[in-house]
């Protein structure tokens, strides 16, 4: 099929640019060319189409998900509800526990707004990380793909980055889970980033379903001492890199970065050090102006998220009270959001 991307590029109209146009109150050409360049992105799930860059209103996603140890289908459908219900544009599934593939059907059933996931997360629920393997995590997107997945979260941590951060000063290291598991998984095996050598074979399965690459944040910060480095300065360029050669194959690209804990002062320069290396759509996780709101992380949130949107962040990722304390249930949620 033509993705949104390469329709864009050859100059085709097409009904999704047509819809968001109309949704945002943008001259549609003008929404078609933000896409071929790579600034903005359509997140496509059958008639609903989420804009998301340059020009276009600040989106906000929602993540939910089981864990091995909390595992509810029921609570997982209700706060997918919730979410949609109090205006979340999008939901990611980060579940790690239980029946993942019913847990996903639900969601689809119960849900319009498109989903997300990591596929590292479901490939070492299901095979183990010190088990599985590239084929299995291959695998895994393929099948995530086929069911109808919107977006897919890949962690392309490499050994310099590595690097950086052993040898840095930080307090709280790599605190995010996807790009922890994928560095264990590189350690346990000795090997290089399993991404990069599939990401041809990758990127062949987003084409074939016009799914949005998402370059994960595996450097931000966990304390708002942390991230001014080396590390986060590599993964930026890094995934810079990768979101080029993505996009330059049809991908369309957001790059996750400027989240987690960032001092309130520092958040709109870093928003624009990402909005000036590369064109794509910043995705942020938060930012956390503070580390000491235990229990109103979300309040928090919400004055780092407004800094940053308004620096010029396309796309926020919600925070809830629960975080740093467990997962959040449907209330939580509608709270989040």
């Amino acid at each position: 099929m033509t993705t949104i991307l390469q329709s864009a590029r050859e100059g085709t109209m097409v009904f999704p640019v047509q819809q968001v146009a109309g949704r945002e109150k943008i001259p549609a050409q003008q929404l078609l060319h933000a896409i071929a360049n790579g600034s903005a992105v359509i997140m496509r799930r059958g008639d609903v189409n989420i804009g998301i860059g340059r020009g276009l209103r600040t989106k906000v996603n929602a993540n939910i998900g089981t864990s091995s140890n909390r595992v509810s289908i029921e609570d997982e459908i209700k706060k997918a509800r919730v979410a949609e219900q109090y205006g979340a544009d999008t939901i990611t599934d980060l579940s790690m526990g239980g029946d993942i593939l019913a847990i996903r059907e639900a969601l689809f059933r119960n849900t319009t707004v498109p989903i997300t996931t990591v596929p590292v997360y479901e490939t070492a629920a299901k095979y183990g990380i010190d088990t599985m393997t590239d084929t299995d995590i291959l695998n895994t997107i393929r099948r995530q793909a086929a069911s109808g997945v919107s977006a897919m979260v890949l962690h392309c941590i490499d050994p310099v980055i590595l690097g950086h951060l052993k040898r840095g000063n930080r307090i709280s290291g790599v605190v995010s889970k996807g790009g922890s598991i994928t560095c264990a998984y590189m350690h346990v095996n000795e090997c290089e980033n399993p991404f990069f050598a599939m990401f041809d074979d990758i990127l062949d399965i987003f084409l074939d379903f016009d799914i949005v690459l998402s370059l994960g944040n595996t450097a931000r910060g966990g304390s708002i001492l942390d991230g001014r480095d080396r590390a986060l300065s590599e993964e930026l360029r890094r995934n810079c890199e990768l979101g080029r050669y993505a996009n330059s194959r049809g991908v369309q690209v957001i790059i996750e970065g400027a989240g987690g804990h960032v001092r309130y002062d520092r958040i709109a320069p870093l928003v624009r050090r990402y909005k000036k290396a590369c064109p794509f759509p910043l995705f942020v996780a938060g930012p956390l102006p503070t580390d000491i709101a235990l229990g109103y992380d979300h309040i928090a949130g919400c004055a780092g998220a407004s800094a940053a949107s308004a620096a010029g962040a396309d796309y926020l990722c919600y925070i809830t009270p629960a975080e740093h304390l467990g997962l959040p249930g449907p209330e939580q949620v509608k709270e989040g959001v």
